[in-house]
């Protein structure tokens, strides 16, 4: 790979109450997440486009900053319309065949389209597609998978001619040169693979050609402790490289899950810094204090401040406020009492049952 490769910046958003973020250049990476569920009809379901518009919000006080929507019909694609006007997240419309969704999608305030050229139809229906999209000024994401090699390149690998992670890259290019071609350059390009070594190789062959930013992501990784290792993997090799200008951590788990595991990966990456750092211990034999519990109930409230500091979450005070010391604040406990620490000194001794409501005054104290 070229060590001065350096992705050009694509923006999206901007458009109506849509927030404009760069993608690529000197900007930072960017977190992205999917929406799990199928849009309902907005206008027969008020509680479930409630619950969306709170999901996001909450996503974005974790530290995301795009979402993206599967598009697989009409009635959802009016729908993404009004979910776009209800947000200033950036929000992508992920079209599969169908040009004409993507068309309906950018009649509102959508900051991107994820598309494969490839699979839109003729050359007429891309032309579309990318006229519409520089008249509202959205970007385009061009996916590619080891599911969606064309038949040629697919024949290669099986050969042996060719590996499917260098496959990978030559489909991601053939589907910039059809952009190219329209004089577009508002696109960004990922290449996913379930495998974490043909993903790398991939975006490394990649990098080594174009200038174009890079979405980062394995594909299908699986499940929360088996996603997060091959997202890791790949993404601390890639990053460390240079190359990911932004990354989805794909899981079998919660969006609120892929954008803490994004933000960690980023945070240990040195791409990312700020905020809230967690520490809690594995728990042992001389457990006194609850930590899971604790920890499923503050995790996310801690990671939405912005607050640059250290938070300890201790099992036991035998080794709580030691092994914490570091730690702006800390709790621990044992039976039905519950210390607070700070900087690895005793500041107050509670009752278990006040633990929540005296740590969040300490904690408010800061």
């Amino acid at each position: 790979m070229k060590k001065t490769y350096k992705p050009r910046t694509v923006f999206l958003g901007g458009s109506e109450n849509v927030n404009r973020i760069g993608i690529g250049g000197d900007e930072p990476v960017s977190i992205q997440t999917m929406w799990k569920e199928p849009i309902l009809d907005i206008k027969e379901n008020f509680v479930h486009f409630e619950k969306i518009r709170t999901q996001i919000a909450e996503l974005k006080m974790l530290g995301c900053d795009i979402i993206r929507f599967a598009v697989p019909d009409m009635k959802s694609a009016e729908n993404f319309i009004e979910i776009c006007r209800s947000t200033s997240m950036p929000l992508v419309a992920d079209i599969h065949f169908d040009y004409r969704l993507a068309l309906k999608c950018l009649e509102g305030p959508v900051a991107a389209i994820r598309i494969n050229p490839g699979n839109i139809g003729s050359q007429d229906r891309v032309e579309a597609v990318v006229n519409a999209c520089k008249e509202k000024g959205a970007a385009i994401r061009i996916g590619v998978n080891t599911g969606s090699l064309p038949k040629d390149l697919e024949e290669k690998v099986e050969k042996g001619e060719m590996s499917r992670a260098v496959a990978l890259s030559e489909t991601a290019a053939r589907e910039c040169a059809v952009f190219d071609a329209l004089d577009f350059n508002q696109f960004v390009v990922s290449m996913k693979a379930s495998s974490v070594q043909e993903t790398v190789e991939a975006n490394e062959d990649f990098a080594s050609r174009f200038d174009i930013p890079l979405h980062v992501g394995v594909t299908e990784a699986g499940p929360l402790i088996t996603g997060i290792v091959k997202s890791t993997l790949a993404f601390s090799t890639l990053l460390n490289e240079g190359i990911g200008s932004t990354i989805r951590v794909s899981l079998s788990s919660s969006p609120e899950n892929e954008v803490i595991t994004g933000l960690e990966i980023l945070r240990e990456c040195g791409k990312r810094s700020g905020g809230v750092k967690l520490v809690s211990c594995p728990r042992c034999g001389r457990l006194g204090f609850d930590v899971h519990g604790f920890m499923q109930r503050w995790q996310n409230e801690l990671l939405s401040m912005k607050k640059d500091i250290t938070v300890a979450v201790m099992g036991c005070v035998v080794n709580g406020p030691g092994e914490g010391k570091h730690a702006d604040i800390g709790i621990a406990g044992a039976g039905n009492k519950a210390i607070i620490f700070k900087k690895g000194q005793v500041v107050k001794t509670i009752d278990m049952k006040d633990a929540d409501n005296e740590f969040r005054k300490e904690l408010m104290s800061l």
